[in-house]
Formats: C-alpha cells, sequence, structure tokens
C-alpha cells in the first residue's frame, strides 16, 4: 500500500491563515483600521438578525462604516467571509473532564445541535465541510481527547466526530424546519407531515410507510417531542461506537 506523503510546505489558504491570527505584518503605513474579528463579527450580526441574504460586501461594509473595497484586504469573497464566519459563530466545545466516553459523546452531540439551531444560517453553510478553523477544530479535539485510550484504531475517532456531526447537523435542519422555520414549507410539526402523506399515500405502493402511518409514527395526534427523537438516534449511535470499542478490545485479547 502507497503511504500518502504529507506535504508540510503545503500554502496555507489566505482565509485560514488570518482565522489563525497570522495576519500579515508590516511596518510602514498607518496601522490598519479593520481586522477579520471585526468584519466577522458585524457580518454574524447581519445574519443573526436578517438571515444569510442580508450579508452581503455592501451590507457588511455599510455596518463598519467603510467601503465594500475596504473588506477585501481581509476577505477575498463572500464564500471566504462565510468560512470565516462559520467559525466566528462557533462557541467552545463541553470540556471532558473525566466524564465517561459515552456521556461526554452525549453531550458533545447534543451542545453541537443547539449552538446550530441558536443560529440557524449555520446549516446553509456547509456545515459539513471539514473543519479549518481553530473553534471548529476545538471540537473535534476534545472529542478526540474523550475517546483517548478506549483501543479503537487511527483514524476510528475521526469517523465517529464526522457521524455525530452530521447526526447533529441533520437534527438541527429537522427541529428549525419543525419549528416553522423553513420557507418552503408550512407544516409546523410531524402530525401535519403525517396528515398531508395519509392523503397521498397508497398502502398498495407504500406499504410499509402506511403501515408506519396508521401506528401514528408521524405524529397521529400525539404531540413531537423533539428532544426525544434526538435521544433516540444518538443513542443508537452510541450503541454501534460501544459496539465497535468491545471489537477491538476483543481483537486485543
Amino acid at each position: 500500500m502507497r503511504r500518502r506523503v504529507i506535504d508540510k510546505g503545503q500554502e496555507i489558504p489566505t482565509i485560514v491563515a488570518r482565522m489563525w491570527g497570522q495576519e500579515p505584518k508590516t511596518s510602514h503605513g498607518p496601522r490598519p483600521s479593520l481586522t477579520l474579528d471585526r468584519i466577522t463579527e458585524a457580518a454574524i450580526g447581519i445574519a443573526d438578525a436578517e438571515g444569510l441574504a442580508g450579508v452581503r460586501m455592501s451590507s457588511v461594509a455599510a455596518r463598519l462604516g467603510v467601503s465594500p473595497m475596504a473588506l477585501y484586504g481581509y476577505v477575498g469573497s463572500k464564500e471566504e467571509l462565510l468560512t470565516a464566519m462559520v467559525d466566528a459563530a462557533t462557541p467552545p466545545p463541553p470540556e471532558p473532564g473525566g466524564q465517561h466516553w459515552r456521556d461526554y459523546l452525549a453531550a458533545w452531540s447534543r451542545a453541537y445541535r443547539d449552538f446550530l439551531l441558536g443560529s440557524p444560517w449555520l446549516l446553509e453553510v456547509s456545515p459539513l465541510a471539514p473543519p479549518t478553523g481553530p473553534r471548529a477544530l476545538d471540537w473535534l479535539d476534545r472529542l478526540l481527547v474523550a475517546l483517548s485510550g478506549v483501543g479503537l484504531k487511527p483514524g476510528e475517532g475521526v469517523n465517529i466526530a464526522t457521524a455525530l456531526s452530521a447526526y447533529a447537523v441533520s437534527s438541527a435542519a429537522l427541529a428549525h424546519s419543525l419549528r416553522g422555520g423553513a420557507d418552503e414549507t408550512d407544516m409546523a410539526a410531524p402530525g401535519d407531515y403525517g396528515a398531508i402523506l395519509a392523503r397521498l399515500v397508497d398502502p398498495a405502493r407504500f406499504p410499509g410507510l402506511s403501515a408506519a402511518l396508521g401506528a401514528g409514527a408521524f405524529g397521529g395526534g400525539q404531540e413531537w417531542v423533539e428532544d426525544a427523537d434526538f435521544t433516540f438516534g444518538l443513542g443508537l449511535l452510541l450503541d454501534g461506537i460501544e459496539a465497535l470499542i468491545t471489537l477491538r478490545a476483543k481483537e486485543e485479547q
């Protein structure tokens, strides 16, 4: 098997370098009046108030009292601005603090979902892109710390972080939609969705779905409990991780 050689001289994208505080240094001319932190703070304020559609280079510049061209010395495009915004809006992760790995991963996943729900515009900005900023990498690091010593193979901890973060993203997106946060649908709860499906689904074509509807899987007059659904799915994932850890321990015997 050929090993991939990591080029440690690989050039870091400018926006990523700035996210890590590696601003170009100069001893000539006046001190710059802007910083990436100021720009992202202004952009996040607009996104929180108006949604992502309100974030434009012109609107951010107006909020800062500068010309749009002044921003391009710090972010080369709106895409770069969004990249920096996502990391800047990411809060610190919960600390492992000696917790059992399962308890920590449950808390980690819940906190990940909750901060996305707190700023729903994050769900529109490639939330599954590989993390490159310091705040996003804090989340990956803490999860790997919690899993250290459980006997997983190299790379499996990263795969677990990918699975849990993807679950948190999808759960946050669903919860946001069912709270009435999505423009595409007026259905405010699974019961509404189920009522519409019941009028559309032919039992001959969709026997499994029809049976689930008849059993009340989509509400059926019952109150939807958002956290119960999230906890159920998270438990399945954690059970799978626990089974993997048990398997790796048996392989070492």
